[in-house]
């Protein structure tokens, strides 16, 4: 069997990058990876499984141009992984950056979806995997325009996925918690030394004293590597028949099932609410016990390793 020819977007770092190596050593050679500027980090599958390709997502020539050096424009697998961050008071954030945001974050992904979805359609078959999060399902307090982003690419993806089946074309959205990246450790450093002089005090006192703080102990308590989301986006490429949806972090599954559970949108709004304003010593304490609960179950795995068992 040929090798897939997989196009990844974003592979400077992070989760686009571990997918691009992991993919490009995969033992099997089952890939040929097309993605963003990673020679270091992909050394002898350089070349090999793996080409390095200039491509924007917010420019559709640039898109076009990465398409058109692609024999026959093929591309079995699209993985649409570039995405920037915002985090912050709503009146903190200017108009173009959020309008920035949404044009990476969203339209990114339809601008690249526009130039591989009919081919696929044509040859009926691919499979166009977004990278999405958590936050698409449920929006997190001072992350309002990023969650719109990606809930603007849930419901893109939720409405196309019915007219991609009929021609053999699934669409995947693997759906992360936090990730601890180069990406988001800028974006919280920035955030914190960040003007909010535009915004009132006690706002500004909420997200700088309560989130950030309860953001880094999230972060360090449940949050994974760019390592682990490339092994569940390896999971969902090969599945045989792909889910649409796939979450990485379990930790996560009770929130998703909290809104469904109640419709209004009451249970999810009180429950946050009370751990943000009420319960947030509760929270902190809670996300120490599981950091070291994680901490503890790595020394067991590793010291496994060291007798050599699996």
């Amino acid at each position: 069997m040929a090798p897939k020819t997989v196009l990844i977007t974003g592979c400077s770092s992070g989760i686009g990058l571990a997918l691009a190596v992991r993919l490009a050593r995969d033992k099997q050679r089952r890939f040929r990876g097309r993605s963003g500027a990673l020679a270091a980090a992909a050394g002898p599958a350089l070349g090999r499984t793996l080409e390095i390709k200039q491509l924007d997502v917010c420019d559709e020539g640039s898109i076009r141009a990465c398409l058109d050096s692609i024999p026959g424009r093929h591309i079995d697998i699209l993985v649409s992984n570039a995405g920037v961050g915002m985090a912050g008071p709503l009146e903190c954030q200017s108009l173009a950056a959020m309008q920035s945001l949404m044009d990476t974050n969203f339209f990114g992904l339809v601008r690249l979806v526009k130039e591989v979805l009919p081919d696929m359609k044509r040859r009926r078959g691919g499979h166009i995997v977004v990278i999405s999060s958590i936050m698409g399902l449920q929006g997190i307090v001072f992350n309002d325009i990023y969650s719109a982003s990606k809930f603007a690419v849930e419901g893109f993806c939720e409405s196309l996925v019915v007219q991609a089946l009929r021609f053999n074309v699934a669409i995947s959205l693997v759906e992360p918690g936090p990730v601890m990246t180069e990406f988001e450790m800028k974006l919280y450093e920035e955030a914190e030394r960040a003007d909010y002089s535009r915004t009132d005090p006690e706002t500004a006192e909420i997200f700088t004293n309560v989130y950030l703080k309860n953001s880094r102990d999230v972060f360090t308590s449940l949050g994974q590597t760019p390592e682990d989301i490339a092994e569940h986006t390896l999971r969902v490429i090969e599945a045989a028949r792909p889910p649409f949806r796939h979450q990485t972090n379990v930790a996560y599954t009770p929130m998703a099932a909290l809104k469904h559970a109640d419709p209004s949108g009451a249970l999810i709004t009180d429950a946050f609410y009370k751990l943000v304003f009420k319960y947030d010593a509760v929270l902190r304490f809670g996300l120490r016990a599981i950091r070291l609960l994680r901490w503890k179950a790595q020394k067991v795995k590793a010291g496994v390793r060291l007798l050599g068992f699996k």
